[in-house]
């Protein structure tokens, strides 16, 4: 089946920018995740085929130990979007990014005039903040979408761009159990799969790089839960002080693995974990088990977060009882509870 005419037209359009690029920018968000950085390395391998220089930089965030294993992560730049020389880059592809504070929250963000932005993304919160934006929310993952656009660009399917797109497919969509997840998946997963030598060498350096630290994590923040709203939404909490007494870097901290554990509770519809990164700073990551009657973007969305129906994330500088009540309350709007 494979692109639809829209993405085709637009994944020319792109290919034709790209042509015209020398020098070209690939980033991974913050806090990233194997689809983001699966995404950036996936791309880069592409465009070495047309010849282009690219380069990706880390972004904001320390890169996390348990994807080095990741076929090109060893040539990721320790840099940031604010740190970098625009003036090198005449092209900047921003991959899985719904916002333009997902290329960096440290500081205002502003592209030089030189400097052509294109992206392409699969969230529905997509704000068209780029130059030019392929956006596809009906694909699960960042990496099916440029599964497709690279059998457009007729790109050699290799081993390295293989394992790249297959494991940002496997996390995004939670092993193939979220919705979004159809035939087109398992189809390009086939393909993927005769490149890839190892798939569960691949996908176990990821998942078996837990550290003691971070099970302490889980095990405060599944003690701490409370439920709301009838016992339809549970909610999370871990605050700054306990990742300072147990050593832990906010911005290591994945709270999705918690919430999506949460949603395993038969009778919990949203489960949303919270952690205090910054003083005041509260970072939360929504699941939803019924996405259609408890659409989890459209309550981020509302308070300035993003994301997908079933999985989005918020960032909201207030003191944690504010936060709390605040997330609440507007679910109890949204959703007529």
């Amino acid at each position: 089946m494979g692109a639809s005419k829209e993405i085709k037209e637009k994944a020319a359009i792109i290919l034709a920018e790209i042509k015209k690029a020398k020098s070209i920018l690939l980033h991974c968000h913050p806090s990233p995740d194997p689809d983001s950085v699966g995404s950036a390395l996936a791309m880069k391998f592409a465009l070495e085929q047309f010849g282009k220089e690219a380069t990706v930089i880390k972004g904001d965030s320390d890169f996390p130990d348990e994807f080095r294993h990741f076929p090109g992560a060893n040539g990721i730049v320790e840099k940031n979007f604010l740190e970098i020389d625009q003036s090198q880059f005449d092209l900047f592809i921003i991959l899985d990014s719904a916002r333009i504070e997902m290329v960096s929250r440290r500081g205002e963000v502003r592209f030089s005039p030189s400097l052509k932005t294109i992206a392409i993304d699969h969230h529905q919160s997509n704000s068209g903040f780029a130059g030019t934006n392929l956006v596809a929310p009906s694909y699960p993952a960042n990496c099916q979408l440029l599964y497709d656009i690279f059998k457009e660009w007729g790109i050699k399917m290799t081993p390295e761009i293989a394992a790249d797109l297959f494991i940002g497919m496997y996390t995004d969509t939670g092993a193939f159990k979220y919705g979004g997840v159809d035939h087109r998946t398992y189809e390009a997963v086939s393909e993927l799969s005769k490149h890839i030598a190892d798939i569960p060498s691949l996908i176990l350096k990821m998942e078996n790089s837990n550290k003691p630290e971070f099970i302490a994590f889980e095990g405060k923040a599944l003690s701490s839960i409370e439920t709301f709203l009838g016992g339809v939404m549970a909610i999370s909490f871990v605050p700054l002080a306990f990742l300072k007494e147990s050593g832990i870097e906010p911005a290591q901290v994945r709270t999705s693995e918690v919430s999506s554990f949460m949603l395993t509770v038969k009778d919990w519809k949203i489960a949303v974990s919270a952690v205090e990164i910054e003083p005041d700073i509260i970072k939360f990551s929504f699941r939803s088990k019924d996405a259609d009657r408890f659409d989890v973007s459209k309550l981020t969305g509302q308070l300035g977060g993003g994301g997908h129906k079933a999985a989005a994330g918020l960032i909201l500088k207030k003191p944690w009882p504010e936060a709390r009540d605040l997330v609440v309350s507007t679910a109890k709007s949204l959703y007529n509870l």
